[in-house]
């Protein structure tokens, strides 16, 4: 059904209640406003065409007696049937409406009968409009068939067209009413094949209101001016007549089928822009069961799938860093690695088991996830990425897999104020920090179905030494000489180099390098 839906959370069950008490009221009155205005417009059709336009047999023109008896005769049958006819109409019209709108009513959802109901009620609505001036064509052709078999079959074919433009009228405006009511019938219910016109057909009816009506009126026109000797300036004027007629009803046909296509077009035009700008949180309401609804359906699938995406991506960047998950994303994952040149840092805690037994668990988790913020922050802060945490230490890596100028001078900076803010923050618990540079293997490690990145080299292995050899340190914080000489200038002169030391499990010394005592001291 025509669309003019904004832009909103979709639910995926309908919010009843007050709202959907107003829907049942509002449709069941437009449906009425629909069935009166569509029953008038042709009435007036008809009567337009018949006293001013259309040409008759040459005994009936003028003001004689026996056309003003055929004028008085189809006159009061009119009024009779129009009187009739529209209360009827009404009737069956609301009858149409109950079962559609019965849901709506007792606050629930819809059935699936009821749901088709509903979004087949432009198509009911259209069938009876259709049966009840059939009726009128019938009667008036007999009416007039024992006077003029011509002048009856003139009167039936106009009351004919009058018929297709009530019936055109009444489906289009109950498209345009029932908007509300098929979007809450297809909350939760996306549109699939269900027996609904389509967009094809739309076009069709609006057609054959604002076109094939006065078009055939022209060619049946045309064709009883052939047959009969009537006078250059009746045709004018009929012609005149359908011609204008034409244009107004056909703008005011299109208008309410471009509307019922442009405006859920437009809706989805700004809900793409929302996308495009990062919200992914919009939706647009479904409210049509043709093509436009399956288009509505597929945009918000759409948004759904990218929202799941940025989740799985978010909680992908959480697990191994924002860098490395963009770099898998953008070219993939295989397993392997390459050799790179990297700083690396490792900072562990001290006494973790002792602390462990004497506070309560949730204390525990509160300084361990205290711990581990300020590494991140700080290793962020100066370009690297924690590639894991193990237990209650982390690995952090700068200069992979994305490059950085001075990973050696980023690492050392970060690992000065990593140590400077977890002794300012963290006064109750101490932490080693190891940090070396050198070339790695960077890469994906593991199986098939289950792998991570990572760095393996001597640097790591190093910088693990060198934050146990930390712990038992004051300035909890050591540097092999080789980072340092990597670093830029700037970072070097930061720190100050001591004694070789022989780490456990290395076959030679390393020299070490703390921070300078200005530094040290939070002067430098």
């Amino acid at each position: 059904m025509g669309s003019g839906a904004t832009t909103t959370q979709h639910s995926a069950t309908p919010r009843l209640g007050a709202e959907s008490g107003n829907i049942h009221r509002r449709t069941r009155r437009l449906t009425v406003v629909a069935t009166i205005t569509a029953h008038l417009i042709g009435a007036v059709v008809v009567v337009v065409l018949l006293l001013f336009v259309l040409p008759v047999p040459r005994e009936f023109e003028g003001w004689t007696a026996a056309s003003a008896a055929v004028v008085r005769r189809n006159l009061i049958a009119a009024m009779v049937y129009i009187g009739v006819i529209v209360p009827v109409g009404v009737a069956l019209g609301l009858a149409q409406s109950r079962p559609t709108t019965r849901w709506l009513l007792e606050e629930r959802a819809p059935t699936e009968r009821e749901r088709a109901l509903t979004l087949r009620l432009g198509l009911r609505l259209l069938g009876m409009q259709t049966g009840l001036w059939a009726g009128a064509v019938v009667l008036f052709y007999l009416l007039n068939a024992s006077t003029s078999t011509l002048l009856a079959l003139e009167i039936a074919i106009t009351v004919a067209l009058g018929g297709l433009t009530t019936a055109a009228i009444a489906y289009l405006l109950a498209e345009r009413f029932g908007r509300a009511m098929v979007g809450r019938a297809l909350a939760g219910a996306p549109p699939r094949d269900y027996p609904v016109p389509g967009v094809a057909i739309r076009a069709l009816f609006s057609w054959a209101l604002g076109t094939a009506v006065p078009v055939f009126g022209v060619v049946a026109i045309a064709a009883v001016s052939l047959e009969l000797p009537v006078s250059a300036d009746r045709v004018a004027v009929a012609v005149l007549f359908l011609g204008v007629t034409a244009l107004v009803v056909g703008l005011g046909a299109m208008i309410l089928f471009v509307q019922s296509i442009a405006n859920p077009l437009r809706t989805l035009r700004r809900a793409l822009a929302q996308v495009e700008a990062g919200s992914l949180e919009t939706q647009v309401a479904v409210d049509d069961a043709s093509e436009v609804g399956f288009l509505q359906t597929a945009f918000n699938r759409m948004v759904a799938g990218l929202r799941e995406r940025e989740r799985l991506r978010d909680l992908f960047g959480r697990h191994v860093g924002q860098d490395v998950a963009g770099r898998a994303l953008e070219k993939g994952v295989t397993l392997g690695g390459e050799e790179r040149t990297a700083a690396v840092l490792f900072v562990d805690l001290v006494g973790s088991t002792t602390f462990a037994a004497h506070h309560a668990p949730s204390d525990v988790v509160a300084t361990l996830n205290a711990f581990f913020a300020i590494v991140v922050e700080s290793t962020q802060r100066h370009g690297g990425f924690v590639n894991k945490f193990e237990g209650d230490a982390a690995l952090c890596i700068f200069g992979v897999p994305l490059g950085l100028e001075d990973a050696a001078g980023s690492a050392l900076a970060a690992g000065r104020d990593m140590q400077a803010r977890l002794t300012l923050e963290l006064p109750l618990i101490r932490a080693g920090i190891g940090l070396s540079a050198g070339t790695v293997i960077a890469g994906n490690v593991g199986a098939a179905d289950r792998f991570e990145y990572t760095v393996i080299g001597d640097p790591v292995n190093e910088a693990a030494r060198l934050a146990e050899l930390a712990k038992e340190r004051p300035e909890r914080i050591v540097a092999s000489q080789t980072i340092v000489a990597r670093a830029g200038r700037g970072e070097d002169i930061r720190w100050e180099l001591r004694e070789a030391v022989l780490l456990r499990g290395r076959a030679r010394p390393t020299r070490l390098a703390i921070p300078a005592s200005s530094v040290a001291k939070g002067t430098g």
